[in-house]
């Protein structure tokens, strides 16, 4: 018993050295890269670019891990093993790609302000979420430039896809969770969507506006939920909201792909 104890301690340790417990920041990564796919062609190079998405994520998230740890050198070959395979998948996008140097002006002063929201003491605010989400974005038109077909329109429209998507899911997620109970937040969440409807049936193909008022519905109907079963045996939780989310998210990649932007 003592054995599988320390087991399962060590275990734990070990994950959370190498892995983030930030279950979204997955789909943050995937729906950029897949809708720049989607507005483009497969190539190659967005197998690279996803090498380079993800290692720089786990270096992100291992940096601000680091910030806030006690024992920081244990998290040493973690950002040492992440930041090779950024740095190799990176030089080689760029060395292929150099326009991709434009991306350093949003990545790099968002990314400082994002670690420097990882200080001990600093709170997750609704900032480091969106700057997080901002980041991730600059991958929708990286994945259209790296597939050989490049087209401003195309990947601006496609970044306008996965911005609404993503933004609108940050504040949703929050508004059942951080700020359950805030109807003003809640507030903001569905006008947020509603401004999304409105702006995609103005510039992207009509199935992407009811796309989106299906997603404005949820945001809506999610906190209803949250505030009857709260206090009840099956109240809301935060594993419902994202299996809520999981679904919603496939349903717009698979849009994406079925009827570009």
């Amino acid at each position: 018993m003592t054995t599988t104890a320390s087991d399962a301690r060590a275990a734990r340790a070990w994950t959370r050295l190498w892995l983030p417990r930030q279950h979204g920041a997955w789909a943050m990564l995937a729906i950029p890269i897949l809708v720049g796919v989607a507005a483009s062609r497969p190539a190659p190079w967005h197998l690279v670019l996803a090498a380079a998405a993800l290692a720089g994520y786990l270096v992100s998230a291992t940096a601000q891990a680091w910030l806030r740890a006690r024992r920081r050198p244990s998290f040493l070959p973690s950002l040492a093993v992440y930041g090779a395979i950024f740095a190799a998948a990176g030089f080689a996008l760029l060395a292929t790609f150099p326009a991709l140097v434009v991306a350093t002006a949003v990545v790099v002063p968002v990314g400082a302000l994002v670690l420097g929201g990882a200080r001990p003491g600093t709170p997750r605010d609704l900032a480091n979420s969106l700057g997080q989400t901002v980041i991730a974005l600059v991958l929708v038109p990286a994945a259209v430039l790296v597939s050989g077909a490049w087209d401003a329109g195309v990947a601006g429209r496609a970044t306008l896809v996965a911005a609404s998507y993503l933004f609108g899911t940050v504040l949703v997620v929050r508004s059942v969770i951080r700020e359950r109970g805030n109807r003003r937040f809640v507030a903001l969440a569905v006008g947020f969507h509603v401004a999304v409807v409105g702006a995609a049936a103005l510039v992207l193909p009509w199935p992407y506006a009811l796309g989106f008022a299906a997603l404005a519905a949820r945001a809506a109907a999610l906190p209803i939920v949250e505030r009857r079963r709260a206090g009840t045996v099956r109240p809301l939780r935060p594993v419902h909201v994202g299996v809520v989310e999981a679904v919603a998210s496939a349903l717009l990649v698979l849009l994406a792909f079925l009827v570009p932007v």
